[in-house]
């Protein structure tokens, strides 16, 4: 369970982009490389990993953009 309530996947990417921010304040998501911000996303607590919906670097995009839109908001 997390901040935010149940599971969520690699679709979810606000939810990722909400769970980042709120335990990473510290971080930058401009200067995260994909494979950290993938390894930190996996670690998040309430993340799994679904069968067919792998991670790929346009997911990655999307989460590293919502992030910083959420840091800006």
């Amino acid at each position: 369970m997390n901040a935010h309530g149940g599971d969520y996947h690699w679709l979810d990417v606000q939810r990722i982009s909400e769970e980042l921010l709120d335990l990473h304040p510290e971080l930058d998501p401009v200067l995260i490389s994909f494979p950290d911000l993938k390894a930190l996303v996996v670690t998040l607590p309430g993340f799994r990993e679904q069968d067919g919906h792998p991670c790929n670097e346009r997911i990655l995009e999307a989460i590293q953009q919502g992030w910083i839109d959420e840091r800006d908001e």
